[in-house]
């Protein structure tokens, strides 16, 4: 996510629009009103697809696409890449609670999380699921990753834990894939 979001205000003129996109080399920005809520998004297509009607719009209020399609900084990057494909938009301002602005995904932001190594994924895995998550003794379970994909291998005294451990295991950024060789202990 980036939190430095250019935005455009309902009265923005079609004009600054089109200064806005070209001086920030962005194809697109949230619309907010006077509380900074969403409430569209205006991106280069919708300012071509005006400049060329008989009715041409003159602000971004007439310009942008409503509703905004916009996601909270607690859900996951996989569950932002499938708002981006289903809804065909290439960035997401990014809301708090209270729907007001506090950044913009993109599908670059994205795809950096595919960038963590995969020390960086085993670390999260280990440290943050297994010994926070599920109060794992150590070594209770191996963990190894390789090209993002994760390997669990070990015993577990619960077998309830084994699909939970998989579960956030594949919620860890980074992580393209899991393999379980996880079994209950006899």
């Amino acid at each position: 996510m980036t939190s430095e979001v250019v935005e455009a205000r309902r009265e923005t003129s079609f004009k600054n629009l089109a200064r806005l996109l070209d001086r920030h080399r962005i194809s697109g920005l949230p619309v907010v009103d006077h509380d900074d809520k969403v409430v569209g998004v205006v991106s280069g297509t919708d300012l071509l697809r005006h400049s060329t009607g008989a009715a041409r719009a003159t602000t971004a209020e007439e310009l942008m696409s409503t509703p905004a399609v916009t996601v909270h900084p607690e859900q996951r990057v996989a569950d932002a890449a499938r708002v981006m494909e289903r809804h065909r938009v290439d960035r997401l301002p990014v809301v708090d609670e209270e729907d007001r602005l506090i950044g913009i995904a993109t599908r670059r932001d994205l795809l950096r999380v595919f960038l963590r190594t995969d020390e960086e994924i085993r670390r999260e895995v280990t440290d943050d699921v297994l010994t926070r998550d599920l109060r794992l003794p150590p070594r209770t379970v191996t963990v190894s990753v390789r090209d993002g994909m994760v390997t669990l291998d070990g015993q577990l005294e619960r077998r309830g834990d084994i699909p939970l451990a998989l579960q956030l295991a594949w919620r860890v950024d980074g992580v393209v894939g899991v393999v379980n060789k996880l079994t209950p202990r006899p």
